[in-house]
């Protein structure tokens, strides 16, 4: 009795993916082809446009510094109505930076806090009003926050400089030899006043797009709701905040009337936060620039390249935070 012959039935191909030649290649609709043009334009036009702005502050920038006496950069003097003139963004550059760093150190974690406030504590009737007066804040013109810093601000910090002076006055930060407070500080904190909306705003739509099942999955194995926040709301949200923390930095960095209002200008490095005196690049060329000759609106322009190199700086910074942490982003949760 012979072997019974196995017959295998070998399934017949699968039919491969017909691939359409032009959808490959882009769009083929009318729409879709407009469309793209748009976008690609778009981003064209705003390299363009970056690069022109570019070229006149450099422009105009080489111009003024080409006739200076001084060191553009260390010179501690803005005199640019003399024969020959002397000028220098030392002081600055220290004011803008110093002022911006004490408004992200107050502004940041405070925006943070009430963005996870709104999401995650407050009850549904009070996160409408709250919002709300958050939005309304960000709508405030920038000179009415400076008046009010002149007017009221300024007067009131003169019982926190005290405190200062009493306890921390050894450090030679914060020693104050009294006189109105029309110092860093004091810029400082009306500076962390006018982004806070801003921070605050984008980190709670941040957080608002966290998953729900992150959040129940750290509940369902015992986390409390500060450890849900730490574990799965902020490691979600961090870039978030951080691009959120730049948008703000960009507005300290570029504030011009109510710094102006609020500080005693001067062209010295003071040691002390709590000195009157000092300036930014907004300020200054919002002060000199309408009783300023043709020269020293170049000086003024070589400024302003100045604060658009740092901007750029700062917001490559930011770019370089998120993509090195871009595992943890929401977009790639």
């Amino acid at each position: 009795m012979g072997t019974p012959t196995q017959i295998t039935d070998t399934p017949p191909p699968l039919p491969q993916p017909t691939i359409d030649k032009r959808a490959a290649r882009g769009a083929t609709r009318p729409g879709d082809r407009i469309f793209l043009a748009l976008s690609r334009g778009s981003g064209i036009l705003l390299l363009v446009i970056m690069a022109a702005i570019a070229g006149f502050l450099t422009y105009r920038a080489v111009l003024a510094i080409s006739e200076d006496e001084g060191n553009f950069l260390t010179t501690f003097e803005w005199n640019t109505g003399v024969t020959p003139p002397v000028f220098g963004i030392a002081v600055l550059a220290y004011g803008t930076i110093v002022s911006s760093i004490i408004a992200m150190i107050i502004a940041v974690p405070v925006s943070v806090a009430i963005a996870l406030f709104l999401t995650h504590y407050a009850p549904r009737r009070l996160r409408g009003p709250i919002a709300y007066v958050i939005d309304l804040l960000a709508a405030v013109p920038s000179i009415v926050y400076g008046l009010w810093g002149a007017l009221v601000l300024v007067p009131h910090m003169n019982g926190l400089f005290g405190w200062l002076n009493d306890y921390l006055g050894w450090t030679g930060i914060f020693s104050w030899q009294g006189g109105a407070a029309r110092s860093m500080l004091t810029v400082g904190i009306l500076l962390a006043i006018m982004i806070l909306p801003i921070i605050t705003n984008v980190s709670r739509e941040v957080f608002r797009q966290v998953p729900q099942m992150h959040e129940e999955a750290a509940l369902a194995l015992g986390a409390t709701r500060w450890e849900v926040i730490r574990m799965a709301v902020i490691p979600f949200g961090r870039s978030g905040v951080i691009s959120a923390s730049m948008l703000g930095l960009g507005r300290a960095l570029g504030e011009t009337m109510a710094v102006a209002t609020v500080l005693s200008p001067d062209f010295l490095i003071h040691t002390s936060l709590l000195d009157p005196g000092g300036g930014t690049f907004a300020q200054n060329i919002a002060s000199k620039f309408s009783e300023a000759t043709e020269f020293g609106r170049d000086a003024l322009i070589a400024s302003g390249l100045v604060l658009f190199v740092i901007t750029l700086l700062v917001n490559g910074a930011a770019r370089a935070i998120i993509a090195r942490r871009k595992e943890y982003s929401g977009a790639n949760a």
